[in-house]
């Protein structure tokens, strides 16, 4: 497949998607690290980039540096990044060494099946990185990743922090 219709396909998938409120779309929630459960109703108030991905996902290690350096940057403005490891089983055991090598301050945790097949029961690629609102309204969906997917999803993510 050539690399101009693996990108048409990719970002094809790129959708602008209300989700109603806090939740509603895809029940459940995550397991952090610690084994604390969260869900995006505990975040209302801030914008979230829920970032489904896996260690060994070459596009989703080109994807990291941005969110860690969207993190650094909006923390005060009330941005809220949490990674979704989706890899599978075998991948757990692999996330402590992927957040020391990229320097993630944001939470990594591990999302239900419910609520990963609630957001990505449609389209199974990774990375996806979903923002959401100070409302929970899922404002864009981004599939793949580029530098122009980037540049969008920090324009995304600074135009709904300023909302």
């Amino acid at each position: 497949m050539t690399l101009m219709l693996w990108s048409a396909l990719v970002f094809s998938a790129c959708t602008r998607a209300p989700v109603g409120p806090v939740g509603a779309l895809a029940p459940g929630g995550w397991t952090l690290d610690n084994n604390q459960r969260a869900k995006l109703s505990d975040y209302k108030g801030k914008v979230v980039v829920l970032d489904f991905y896996a260690t060994w996902c070459e596009p989703c290690r080109a994807e990291t540096p941005r969110l860690v350096e969207l993190q650094r940057q909006y923390t005060a403005q009330g941005l809220q990044v949490i990674g979704l490891n989706v890899g599978g089983e075998e991948d757990r055991e692999q996330v402590p060494n992927y957040a020391k090598q990229f320097g993630i301050q944001y939470p990594l945790a591990f999302p239900d099946d419910e609520l990963a097949d609630g957001y990505l029961g449609d389209n199974q690629n990774i990375p996806q990185a979903l923002v959401f609102d100070r409302h929970g309204t899922m404002v864009k969906r981004f599939v793949g990743y580029s530098e122009s997917s980037g540049a969008e999803l920090e324009r995304v993510v600074k135009a709904s922090l300023s909302q």
